[in-house]
């Protein structure tokens, strides 16, 4: 009907936004009223808490042997969350967050202590993981309501919303999958399982997981990355579909997450065979789902990096705009996204890749990239030739899955570098062969040629597309 309003939908618990305990344009009485409304939504959220912290107290004397310090650790913890949460539940914002701060000591206790007991890593990953869900994802930040913030879900010129739950959702899957493959790794390396599986390699992932490298961690380096993949996980499902602008601070923390754990997996890999000179398949996999979630993940930061600057632009505080969050002048309704429930993959299994793109070229460099990492097994290459190889090998992998995100597009052009190291080095370093020099001049020259072709850009990213050459 002309002159009638816009029909919006009605918003959901996840569609709103944590707010200042000074809410602009209410009163003192108005802002407490509203905080306690809020708050009797998630009351369960605190009594469980504190069930959790007798849970805690108890589990020592059931779980069986396990070593005096982890005991000691969970009772303390246990004694800590109780009046914690009751001080929460009273709405002291510091309150929610020291059980967040519990919640993910009691992820790093069990590797800390080495513990031998699988009963005590479970008991102690699973529930400092429903205190850190129960004290701050459900409730939403501690000392803050939710309430609707108004302004746009699709960022200024974009033409997708980066923040929706479809972009979310691979992302929390594959960081799952990495928990529940480090998880495994770690049970080897702390004793609980004899043998650790690998399908291609043999005894090669246990050699991995009891190597010097794994050895010279201070804890057990598959268990400190199952932490941060659960971690991953848990912070992808915090903020509503407008995180990018809502919730700054969020975005950054899970773009921090994401982005150095990839490269360090990546590192690792790369430390397999030159250091070790094995291969683990289960590392690889792992490997694998984080790297690809670097690309699935950074238009999200690249949204909220241009909200913030657009804010301190028109004068806004930094500190309170990245904490707080705001609006912005333009952008618009997401209108592209489909609904839940909506049955039909073909429907919204697209939405999921809005801003990811494989052009043919990114597909062959990536493809390049695995195979020089397997080419000095496959060619007999040794030395200093076969150590480059597995190194520029993971560099171009790493290079070229970022760059099927169109907004770090331009990262291909390192595989130029990459490409001219290739066609010199077979003449520099030791092992070369005139098979091994042939090999590497040809890789190199396809992948200088087809790095050079930016591929398709099916999306807008407003002031970025100068930057997606």
């Amino acid at each position: 009907m002309a002159g009638s309003a816009p029909l919006r939908r009605p918003s959901s618990h996840h569609e709103h936004q944590a707010i200042s305990l000074e809410h602009p344009g209410m009163s003192g009485p108005e802002h407490e009223t509203m905080l306690a409304e809020q708050q009797k939504r998630f009351l369960w959220t605190y009594y469980t808490n504190i069930l959790l912290g007798v849970w805690l107290m108890t589990g020592p004397v059931t779980l069986g042997s396990i070593e005096p310090a982890l005991a000691w650790s969970d009772l303390v913890s246990g004694l800590l969350v109780i009046p914690l949460a009751v001080a929460a539940m009273f709405r002291r914002a510091w309150a929610g967050w020291a059980v967040c701060f519990v919640g993910i000591w009691l992820l790093f206790a069990p590797l800390v202590f080495w513990t031998t007991s699988p009963a005590a890593y479970l008991n102690d990953t699973v529930v400092g993981s429903l205190l850190i869900a129960l004290s701050v994802l459900i409730p939403g930040m501690p000392g803050m309501g939710w309430m609707p913030m108004p302004g746009p879900e699709i960022p200024p010129g974009w033409t997708y919303n980066p923040s929706s739950w479809l972009q979310r959702g691979p992302i929390i899957v594959l960081a799952f999958v990495g928990f529940f493959i480090s998880r495994y790794l770690a049970a080897y390396q702390l004793g609980h399982i004899s043998a650790a599986w690998d399908p291609f390699f043999g005894h090669s992932t246990e050699k991995v997981l009891t190597s010097d490298v794994s050895k010279a961690w201070p804890i057990s380096d598959a268990g400190l990355g199952a932490v941060a993949y659960m971690l991953e996980a848990l912070s992808g499902y915090m903020g509503d579909s407008r995180r990018w602008r809502t919730m700054p601070w969020m975005v950054l923390m899970f773009a921090l997450l994401v982005v150095p754990l990839g490269a360090t997996s990546i590192i690792l890999v790369i430390l397999q065979p030159v250091s070790i000179g094995l291969w683990c398949s289960l590392c690889l996999f792992a490997a694998a789902g984080m790297l690809v979630m670097v690309p699935l993940a950074v238009d999200e930061v690249i949204a909220m990096g241009q909200f913030m600057r657009q804010s301190l632009q028109e004068g806004r505080p930094f500190w309170r705009t990245f904490w707080m969050g705001g609006s912005v002048e333009g952008g618009g309704p997401d209108k592209r996204s489909p609904h839940f429930p909506e049955p039909k993959p073909a429907v919204w299994a697209p939405a999921m890749l809005y801003g990811v793109t494989v052009s043919w070229t990114l597909a062959v460099a990536t493809f390049l990239g695995i195979w020089l990492m397997g080419a000095p097994a496959v060619l007999a290459t040794e030395g200093l030739l076969a150590d480059s190889e597995h190194v520029v090998g993971a560099l171009v992998v790493t290079c070229t899955v970022i760059a099927w995100a169109e907004v770090t597009r331009s990262l291909r052009w390192l595989n130029v570098l990459f490409g001219i190291w290739l066609l010199t080095a077979s003449w520099l370093l030791s092992g070369s062969t005139a098979t091994a020099i042939v090999h590497d001049m040809l890789i190199g020259a396809v992948l200088i040629l087809i790095s050079l072709p930016r591929g398709s850009i099916k999306e807008g990213y407003g002031g970025w597309n100068q930057y997606v050459v």
